[in-house]
Parts: C-alpha cells; structure tokens; sequence
C-alpha cells in the first residue's frame, strides 16, 4: 500500500511511502480493539474509592435497648448498618481495574485501528518538522493547511519534540504521541491519523516483533 507525503502546507511532496500490509492492510478485529481500550479505561480509573463499614464507624458499641420485651428487634450496636450512621454493607474499597492483556493482543488491537483508519482513507503522511519555539499558533496553521482545524487529529512522532507537543497542547481536538506511547484508544478515537514519514518503518517495526 502507497501513502502520498505531504509537507506541512498541505502540498503533495510528490513522494510516496510503501506501508506494511501485516500492519495498515489487515482485517480489523474488532474484539481485540474492544479488549484494549477496554484496559486502558480501566487503567485510567483511580480506584481509590471508599466507605466505612461497621467495624470502621466511630460509634458507641453500648447495648441499645434490653434484650427482649420492647416488642421490636433486637439490637446491640449502633454501628448496625441497619441505623442511619451505621457502616455500609459490602461497600466499596480500593481496587485496582486493570486486566492482563497479552502483548500479541495489543499489538493486534493497534494493528485492526490502523488498518481500519487506512481502509476509510483517514491517515495522512506528513513530513519531518518542527517548531523553533513552543506556539500554538505554529500547530494551529499546519492544521488549517490540512483542513483539519475542526477535526480530532493525533499526530504520531518517531521521537518526542517538545516544541511540537507544547504547541500542541492547548488545542482542544490535537494530540500529539510517540510511536512508544500510542495506544488503541487513540487511534480509535481520532477522526484524522498524521503520522511522520520517519515514525511509519518504526511503528511497524515494533508492531511486527
């Protein structure tokens, strides 16, 4: 499969890039997707959630009321969770949500997401850039020269730019990760793919290990 590469005016370079079926030509499985951005929500959770229960209440453990001849139920404690103060029952306590995932199923996730970008056209080829300094407005007008101001794009870089990030960074529908750092929830959730010309023989290269 043939990319077109494109500069940040959005001109057509006149190069071309020769992608890897095994990575942008598969057929998505969309289960696997499911499964890792299923793990990466999940790892997003803090999970620090939690409530007292009867042991952990500060109240008074004196018998209530006599055993019997009140007519009503027997009671001991305050802490019951029957009586308002009491401790929770089966309340919830910290927890991490995360799940093992196989590495093969990982990278058959971002595998589907590429090539099911690939299939309905949404990737685009850019090439090598950078900013002298950190400007929002240097990132925003290679958006606009895409047509892609008002599109959620994520840009995958080979390496991290910091000038590129940090102009990035305050652009509400811009992302911009590494090849090292890019996960299926962010391919999915992109609406346009802009990947760096260097960053493409890197990404299949960990993705074909």
């Amino acid at each position: 499969m043939e990319l077109s590469v494109l500069n940040i005016k959005g001109e057509d370079t006149g190069k071309k890039v020769n992608v890897s079926e095994e990575v942008f030509g598969i057929e998505p499985n969309t289960h696997a997707i499911y499964l890792d951005v299923k793990l990466y929500l999940a790892n997003q959770r803090q999970g620090t959630h939690k409530s007292k229960e009867r042991a952990e209440v500060s109240l008074s453990t004196r018998k209530l009321k006599r055993q019997k001849g009140t007519g009503g139920a027997r009671a001991g404690s305050m802490k019951s969770p029957v009586f308002v103060g009491g401790g929770r029952i089966f309340g919830p306590r910290p927890r991490t949500y995360g799940f093992k995932l196989n590495k093969k199923v990982k990278a058959l996730a971002r595998k589907s997401a590429l090539s099911a970008k690939a299939a309905s056209s949404a990737i685009s080829v850019l090439e090598a850039f950078t900013f002298d300094a950190p400007k929002t407005k240097s990132y925003l007008n290679v958006l606009n020269s895409l047509s892609l101001a008002n599109t959620k794009t994520l840009l995958i870089l080979p390496e991290i730019d910091n000038n590129v990030y940090l102009s990035s960074r305050n652009i509400p529908k811009a992302k911009v990760t590494t090849v090292d750092s890019v996960n299926t929830y962010d391919l999915m959730n992109a609406d346009r793919l802009l990947i760096s010309e260097s960053a493409i023989s890197i990404l299949e290269t960990q993705l074909n290990k």
